[in-house]
């Protein structure tokens, strides 16, 4: 009776922890902010969906800003911005940021991170949550290795 009553907890537990997921999804897909995005086109340096809205370009086109949402356990390659900076505005969702040598931060929305140049990093959603940031990017980027899955699942 005793394991039945276990059982059935961790049931409801599972049960009420993906429905807040979910809760967060219907809210990043209706765009938090902004409106939903696009599959992201820059998907083949991504583990998992990724959506991205362009939202605006400098004149001389050297510098972007957009959203990007990513779906629960979705992150970005190992990426270095090599001649600029990128500047990342969480807007919903938990997520993690990363330098190379550093330990892991977790990231909620209202949170700032800047990335200087020549920095390698990575970002994305925590293994349980939505997530979606502002990326205020000048420069090109230099994409390297996939954050590996027994990496980022011990996070």
């Amino acid at each position: 009776l005793l394991a039945k009553s276990l059982v059935s907890l961790q049931h409801r537990k599972r049960s009420i922890r993906r429905k807040r997921i979910m809760a967060k999804y219907e809210e990043l897909k209706n765009g938090a902010i902004f409106g939903a995005g696009e599959p992201n086109p820059y998907g083949k340096f991504f583990i998992g969906d990724t959506f991205l809205k362009g939202l605006a370009k400098s004149p001389d086109e050297k510098l972007s800003i957009g959203t990007v949402d990513f779906e629960p356990a979705s992150r970005n390659n190992w990426h270095v911005h090599v001649d600029g900076y990128q500047i990342l505005l969480v807007t919903a969702g938990a997520g993690w940021y990363q330098e190379d040598g550093k330990p892991a931060q977790s990231l909620k929305a209202g949170d700032v991170v800047i990335t200087n140049k020549g920095i390698k990093h990575w970002h994305g959603a925590k293994i349980d949550s939505w997530f979606e940031h502002i990326a205020v990017t000048s420069g090109n980027t230099d994409w390297f290795e996939a954050v590996e899955d027994g990496y980022y699942g011990a996070l």
